[in-house]
């Protein structure tokens, strides 16, 4: 499995091959190629872009954006902006984290569920907030978190 990963990589960086200059760019495509940019397929990207590894774990690492995990089949964008921070983001990250077996920036180990952080979702009104699948819900709690991701997870 991990030879066809990093020949699709290879595959999908042939237009930045020995560019390192490019190296957002070319990662930002295998990405978009895959879902996200696979962790046995780093060293790789190095040598093919001419950059020391350590370049590219470190873009990879700064770079919110980028993935290094598969994503699940319901992808959870949880708020952690101000208006979400103040009324109880952490605890209902923290029972989503609990319900899913996922951390924060990783997908759960059943393949269901990422959960990705983000700043606003522009609704703080229904703080705090989180999105499913690009469906927003609001006003939660720890309790209200575990009966969507069970709702999620019996749909699946």
């Amino acid at each position: 499995m991990a030879e066809e990963i990093v020949a699709k990589v290879e595959e999908l960086l042939s237009p930045y091959v020995g560019k390192p200059t490019e190296l957002i760019q070319a990662l930002h495509r295998v990405q978009e190629g895959l879902g996200y940019v696979p962790k046995e397929a780093l060293s790789r990207i190095a040598e093919l872009m001419a950059v020391p590894p350590s370049r590219v774990n470190e873009v990879v690492s700064f770079y919110h954006l980028f993935r290094t995990s598969p994503p699940g089949k319901h992808s959870i964008k949880v708020c952690l902006g101000t208006a979400c921070h103040v009324r109880g983001a952490e605890r209902v990250l923290r029972a989503i984290q609990e319900e899913t077996g996922a951390r924060l920036g990783g997908t759960s180990p059943d393949g269901l569920f990422d959960i990705q952080p983000v700043r606003c979702l522009g609704a703080c009104g229904l703080a705090p907030v989180i999105m499913i699948d690009g469906e927003v819900h609001g006003k939660l709690d720890p309790n209200r978190v575990r009966r969507l991701i069970s709702r999620y997870r019996e749909g699946s």
